[in-house]
């Protein structure tokens, strides 16, 4: 599985990355996270709760990150094991860099990801396990975006001369969700 997006966050490049590394944020914002716990500067355990079409298991995974260049840009492997519901690994890129959308100053958060599932989740075919994982990467940018927008006066970038800028929230929302489900539903 191949996915590939970018989504303006409304907040400062170093704020979005502080909380891309933020154990409690990541626990908050992914869906079906029970716990993500850092196991060095490069290294977390995370376990997970995921439904898949009918498949629902627990997952308990590693993710590494390597190539990390504050604040700009990393890789990180992940892999997870759900026991009889089967595994999933792979690499995700993620490159921050300024942005503005609609006249707010913001953050771009562009991603790469190329995954693999095996088991029972394999079986159930590619469009159903696609599917979900644009659903929960939907999820997680707008959980993600909520908390900037929650906290404006620490996150949002601000003008040079300390004036702060304007917030946009990211889309979402009911249009955002339709046509994420026709563009996997038609490929495009």
């Amino acid at each position: 599985m191949k996915m590939s997006s970018a989504r303006f966050i409304p907040a400062a490049q170093q704020a979005v990355w502080d909380a891309l590394n933020d154990p409690e944020v990541l626990k908050a914002c992914v869906p079906g996270c029970e716990s993500i716990e850092r196991v060095s500067d490069t290294e977390f355990t995370v376990q997970m709760t995921a439904k898949v079409g009918p498949v629902s298991a627990k997952f308990k995974g590693r993710i590494t990150l390597a190539d990390v260049n504050p604040p700009t840009s990393y890789t990180l492997a992940f892999d997870g094991q759900g026991g009889v519901a089967g595994f999933g690994k792979g690499k995700a890129a993620v490159a921050l860099s300024p942005a503005i959308e609609s006249g707010a100053k913001g953050t771009q958060l562009a991603y790469d990801v190329d995954a693999q599932v095996g088991g029972k989740l394999a079986q159930i075919g590619s469009r159903l396990v696609d599917g979900a994982a644009a659903k929960m990467a939907d999820d997680f940018f707008a959980r993600f975006g909520e908390r900037f927008a929650a906290h404006p006066a620490s996150d949002v970038a601000t003008e040079p001369d300390g004036v702060k800028a304007a917030q946009t929230p990211a889309p979402a929302g009911l249009w955002g969700r339709i046509s994420a489900w026709l563009r996997r539903l038609f490929g495009v």
